[in-house]
């Protein structure tokens, strides 16, 4: 537990947050993370940030050291797509006993479960992950996987995330941190060049990134590594090797960001995949990055050339929509990098934008919101889904961009929605991306199911009915023995 702790506290501790920086020594130990309540996940626990960050690397076991259900159904999680192998898609578990808690098997088990993965599928590498039950019992994850390693000769990283240490966030950061103490820089590779980078914080969530690497290969830039998006084991080994990193969302890694600056003077910047204007410059940037490193100046020639041909191609795409989405309002409850990346991205093409969500985001993020929308009058911090129903339901947007978790109070106010977070099945990222944003926006708001929806149900009203003189004696009796009946007559119907 002292060693879990010393972790944990060394991960608060960071430096290139600006709003850590701003903290007194004794607030900069409270960390960035608020602690969970008990019984509460509060949208993710540690372990549950860790794996997020550490699953996409592809051909990787990851094996959970605890009772059967903290596995759960997580082995396809956040949508993130792979090339390559599909060994991370399935689910490695030591399934605790209450029986093993108890005498104390935990640690042997754990062993043999490695032995058996090592022999099935014979990973690269393989990740183990303690959770709150092994973390309190007290089981020496460290030894076991030193052991493991050494009789089995292949690596046994674990990863010291238990549930209970904090949110999600921190997760994400203890998942750098030991990528940093046992993967980065075991591996020297021999093919290391002036125009290596890295991509830190990216998930190629719908395949995302496939998008944009093509931009770079015709640069002739080359990721060493993407992290963790469509990663492979090897790859994050020898990316001590990169000259430059972009880092995408920063709350999750920049602890590994920053420590690879200072460890192998690897640069980085943080930058967005996400709309037109931004792709752009995050291209500059890895350019500019490179040459700082030694690379050829020529470069930043050809990725003038390149963005100029590519963003002609994309505007003149997207003119076919300008005319039919100008003056659109969309609301945004997002968080994180999304939360001013797509707005950024939405306003240049004439987009309103009426709110977005800042639950996610870090100061820096914020203070970019600020500068696009030239206010904060947008920003909420959170918005309950009352209060989300009745904007929604007053016309006040047009769509609203955001999770799962709030499609169905979209359709509750007959408004249209579209998928932005990780569970989303189009990618949105680079010039192409963005094309098709806008295409699924477009279809979300013409789609002719809302004008459908939002008229009158066929029970909330009746059609004319047109009253006939009857023909015989006994007809006129029955119409009036049925409209006595029903307590109505004929002129009691009117049209919808």
């Amino acid at each position: 537990m002292s060693l879990l702790r010393a972790k944990i506290q060394d991960v608060f501790n960071e430096p290139a947050c600006e709003q850590n920086r701003g903290k007194d020594v004794k607030a900069r130990k409270k960390g960035c993370s608020k602690p969970l309540t008990p019984g509460a996940a509060a949208g993710g626990c540690a372990f549950d940030g860790a794996k997020i960050v550490l699953q996409p690397i592809t051909d990787v076991a990851h094996l959970i050291h605890a009772p059967l259900a903290c596995e759960g159904n997580s082995w396809d999680n956040r949508g993130a797509a792979s090339s390559g192998s599909t060994l991370w898609r399935t689910s490695f578990t030591t399934d605790l006993t209450e029986l093993d808690v108890v005498m104390g098997q935990g640690e042997r088990k754990l062993f043999k479960a490695i032995r058996e993965i090592k022999e099935a599928y014979g990973p690269p590498a393989i990740f183990v992950y303690p959770t709150c039950v092994t973390a309190l019992i007290g089981d020496d994850i460290e030894a076991v996987c030193k052991r493991a390693a050494e009789k089995f000769g292949l690596p046994v990283v674990p990863v010291h995330a238990p549930g209970f240490v904090g949110s999600k966030n921190l997760g994400n950061k203890l998942a750098g941190k030991a990528l940093l103490e046992h993967v980065i820089g075991t591996v020297e590779p021999d093919d290391a060049g002036p125009y290596d980078i890295n991509i830190l914080g990216e998930f190629n969530l719908s395949g995302e990134f496939w998008l944009v690497k093509p931009l770079l290969d015709r640069l002739g830039i080359r990721v060493r590594a993407c992290i963790p998006g469509d990663a492979r084991y090897f790859d994050i080994a020898c990316a001590h090797r990169a000259r430059a990193a972009m880092m995408v969302c920063s709350t999750a890694l920049i602890n590994l960001a920053r420590r690879m600056e200072q460890r192998w003077d690897i640069p980085f910047f943080e930058g967005s995949f996400y709309g037109i204007t931004d792709t752009s410059e995050a291209l500059r940037q890895i350019s500019q990055l490179l040459v700082k490193k030694g690379a050829d100046p020529e470069i930043l020639g050809r990725t003038e050339a390149l963005i100029a041909e590519e963003e002609a191609i994309a505007w003149k795409k997207l003119a076919a929509y300008r005319p039919r989405l100008e003056g659109k309002r969309v609301l945004l409850n997002t968080g994180g990098v999304k939360s001013w990346s797509v707005v950024h991205a939405l306003m240049e093409i004439g987009i309103e934008i009426v709110g977005t969500s800042v639950k996610k985001s870090t100061v820096e993020d914020k203070e970019r919101i600020k500068q696009i929308l030239k206010d904060d009058n947008h920003m909420f911090e959170q918005m309950a889904p009352r209060e989300l129903y009745a904007m929604l339901s007053e016309h006040k947007a047009d769509i609203m961009l955001s999770g799962g978790r709030t499609q169905f109070i979209a359709l509750k106010a007959k408004t249209p929605w579209l998928d932005i977070n990780q569970e989303r099945q189009h990618p949105y990222a680079g010039y192409d991306g963005m094309v098709e944003l806008v295409r699924q926006i477009d279809l979300a708001i013409y789609n002719p199911i809302w004008r459908q929806v939002r008229e009158p149900a066929p029970w909330d009203c009746q059609p004319a009915v047109r009253e006939e003189l009857p023909r015989t004696k006994s007809e006129a009796v029955t119409l009036h023995a049925v409209q006595e009946l029903a307590g109505t007559t004929a002129d009691d119907f009117g049209e919808c």
